[in-house]
Order: C-alpha cells, then sequence, then structure tokens
C-alpha cells in the first residue's frame, strides 16, 4: 500500500513523470495519456454516485471503480517490470464478472429495439459520459498496445466496461421510471 506523505513533489515541472517502474518518461506519453483517461472515468464513474444512483448498481460500480485502480496499476507498470515487481492488474475474472453484470442488466431492460440517445435521470447520464470516456481509453489503449506489449485483459476489460456502462445507464432509468429517449432518425 503506498503511503503518500507530500502532494506535490515539484519532479514533474518539467513535463516528465515517473512510471512504476522508474523510466522517466513525457506528460503527454501515449501511456499516460491512457491511464490518465482511465482515471478520467473514475471520476465520471464517481460523479455517477454522487448524482444518486440507485443502490442497486452503486455496488457494482465501487468494485470497478477499485478495479479500474488495478488497471491503472496494470498500466504504469511496463509488462517486463511485471516479473520483479508484482502488481495488481487485470486477470480474466474481472472481464467475467463484467460480463455477467452485462447480462443481469440486460435481463432487467430488455432487448433495444431502437438507438437510444444519453439522458434520463442524472446518474444514468453521467454512466453514458463514462461510457464514452471508457471508449476513449480503450481507443487509446488500442494504439499503445500497437507500440508496446501489453496486458491483452487490459483491451478486454476497457471494451466489456463500456458495453456495461451502457446496460447500467439502461438499468438506472428503468429502476427510476424515466423511460430510454429513442433516437429520431427523421430529425
Amino acid at each position: 500500500m503506498p503511503r503518500i506523505t507530500k502532494i506535490y513533489t515539484k519532479t514533474g515541472d518539467d513535463g516528465t513523470t515517473r512510471l512504476g517502474g522508474g523510466q522517466q518518461v513525457g506528460k503527454d506519453d501515449l501511456r499516460i495519456e491512457t491511464y490518465g483517461t482511465v482515471d478520467e472515468l473514475n471520476s465520471h464513474l464517481g460523479l455517477a454516485v454522487a448524482a444518486g444512483l440507485h443502490p442497486d448498481l452503486t455496488s457494482t460500480i465501487t468494485r470497478i471503480q477499485n478495479e479500474l485502480f488495478n488497471l491503472g496499476s496494470d498500466l504504469c507498470i511496463l509488462e517486463q517490470d511485471k516479473k520483479k515487481m508484482p502488481v495488481p492488474v487485470i486477470e480474466p475474472r474481472h472481464v467475467e464478472t463484467l460480463e455477467h453484470e452485462i447480462d443481469r442488466c440486460s435481463e432487467e431492460t430488455g432487448p433495444l429495439t431502437n438507438f437510444i440517445l444519453p439522458g434520463g435521470t442524472a446518474a444514468a447520464a453521467h454512466l453514458h459520459v463514462a461510457r464514452t470516456v471508457c471508449r476513449r481509453a480503450e481507443r487509446l489503449l488500442v494504439a499503445l498496445g500497437k507500440r508496446e506489449e501489453l496486458n491483452p485483459n487490459t483491451l478486454h476489460y476497457l471494451n466489456r466496461l463500456s458495453d456495461l456502462l451502457f446496460a447500467m445507464a439502461r438499468s438506472e432509468n428503468r429502476k427510476k421510471d424515466v423511460p430510454d429517449i429513442l433516437w429520431d432518425s427523421h430529425a
């Protein structure tokens, strides 16, 4: 468990930062951008909870927020360094749990008959924003994976998570008796 004694260190004042294994990189490095976007996603999930997310969904979101910290640690340590620095990582069990949650939400809401617009309750709208941030993190991860070795479970996780966030947004609206906002293709 890290011990943080000081919030500011001034070591990043030159536009660089260090990965978990000690490598110095620019703050605009694709790896930093990727796990920074995962952190942004986590913050949006916090907003969904703060907006009054239904209690049935809150425990799932809290678990996911912890898993996103695992994802951040997975991404801030290079694969070759993980052999000597074991850190929390995304495992197949995390992906499987997301799949079970997607199935549960989908059973509850039923199949889609049309595309829906983001919205509904404030919490559902926050989940939709989180879904789009998750997709951005996924795109960045794909780009990073073309340049560097990554844990393949990380991509599977983000892909499933964006699907779950969509399903949870629909579930949140249904639990609060707010209908899906259907796309009007003739607008």
